[in-house]
């Protein structure tokens, strides 16, 4: 890694560190908590929420790490200044990067790490303060990675032997500071959990009752049709016929007879 990362200012390292930071799974366990207890208070209003004490192990344990970081940042100040980076044997290409890395080195140590620090102190647990310290850190290492890299190829072994030394302390603060992470990463997600179920209850107890609902029987079976009974047609009644006997007209015929044709003289 270059110096451009230190030479960007305070504004561009703060971007750099807070576009990390934005990707790392401890600081969304940390955003999410902060979103579900503003969830929760939505539901039910309540005093705001002190946090939870910090346990006295974790702060010592802080402290400790914390105080030893400082004596190497100490001692890796002095060894950088030891350096005769224009003896090297090397071109002046080389001498320049490396005598840039030192500069830039000086200045974080000088400037940006002591700032993170104070900040982690004030919140001993505070994920996001955590991880930006590690990203320093991760920073420092590799840049003052090529350094040691160069004084053992190109400086004196003097040199080289104080800035591996420096080298070394800075890894195991930067392990160390790791395995922190990690474990109030899980130490959060138990919250979150906690933190979860108990939104989950505010919810349900918050809900209004449901109103019973009225239950309506629908009977939709048809029942069996009877059979139509057909209607009696009346018979019409019988003609009376007379009982006498028709006897034969004696009227003689309207009808004049037939004249008899004459014979022709």
């Amino acid at each position: 890694m270059g110096s451009s990362f230190y030479e960007s200012g305070e504004n561009g390292y703060a971007g750099a560190v807070a576009e990390s930071v934005n990707r790392a799974p401890a600081y969304r366990y940390w955003v999410l908590s902060l979103l579900l207890a503003a969830a929760a208070a939505q539901v039910t209003p309540s005093p705001a929420p002190t946090a939870p004490p910090v346990s006295y192990t974790s702060v010592s344990q802080l402290n400790l790490m914390l105080s030893q970081l400082e004596q190497v940042s100490q001692a890796m100040q002095v060894n950088l200044a030891k350096l005769r980076i224009d003896k090297w044997k090397t071109d002046s290409n080389t001498k320049r990067g490396s005598e840039a890395d030192v500069e830039s080195l000086q200045r974080n140590l000088q400037l940006a790490l002591p700032e993170i620090i104070g900040q982690l102190r004030a919140s001993p647990e505070n994920i996001a303060a955590t991880f930006k310290l590690y990203r320093n850190l991760d920073a420092l290492y590799d840049v003052f990675g090529g350094v040691v890299e160069s004084a053992g190829a190109f400086g004196s072994k003097d040199e080289y032997q104080s800035v591996q030394n420096d080298f070394s302390a800075l890894e195991r603060s930067r392990r160390s500071l790791a395995e922190r992470m990690e474990t109030l990463a899980n130490a959060k997600e138990g919250e979150l959990t906690e933190l979860r179920t108990q939104v989950r209850s505010l919810q349900a107890a918050a809900a209004p009752a449901p109103t019973p609902l009225k239950k309506v029987i629908v009977d939709d079976t048809e029942p069996p049709k009877k059979p139509a009974k057909k209607k009696a047609v009346p018979k019409p009644p019988k003609p009376n016929t007379p009982t006498a006997t028709l006897k034969p007209s004696t009227t003689t015929s309207s009808q004049p007879p037939a004249q008899q044709a004459q014979p022709q003289p």
